[in-house]
């Protein structure tokens, strides 16, 4: 199985196996999309670059205002969750949830995700 493959059945497996979550990808730093397991509506093109620039935008803040290391970045909207999540150094991942999502399941989930995706990665 291909690194690629891989990576798309890791988050396919988040997406279907985690209570609430919707959708989940995997981005490079300059947004990207490497593999996705979102809803066919979505634009990956978007939700490549916005969620870069999130997450180097969630680092920056974090670094600057001295409050330690970033873990991940999270919107909560009317209609549910956006979360962020740095996978290596050269990759994020992103999660959308539903709104009455359990999240710390959730961020038990991405955690878990997050460092099997920095070992494909690396």
């Amino acid at each position: 199985m291909s690194r690629t493959e891989q990576i798309t059945k890791l988050i396919k497996s988040l997406s279907n196996n985690t209570p609430d979550v919707e959708g989940a990808a995997v981005i490079d730093n300059d947004g990207l999309m490497i593999a996705s397991a979102l809803a066919a509506d979505l634009d990956e093109d978007s939700v490549g670059a916005m969620s870069a620039a999130l997450l180097g935008l969630g680092e920056r803040i974090t670094k600057e205002l001295s409050r330690g290391e970033f873990e991940l970045v999270m919107i909560r909207g009317s209609g549910g969750f956006i979360i962020l999540t740095r996978c290596g150094g050269e990759a994020v991942l992103a999660c959308l949830a539903g709104t009455g999502a359990k999240l710390g399941l959730i961020f038990l989930d991405l955690k878990r995700a997050a460092n099997e995706l920095s070992k494909l990665l690396s």
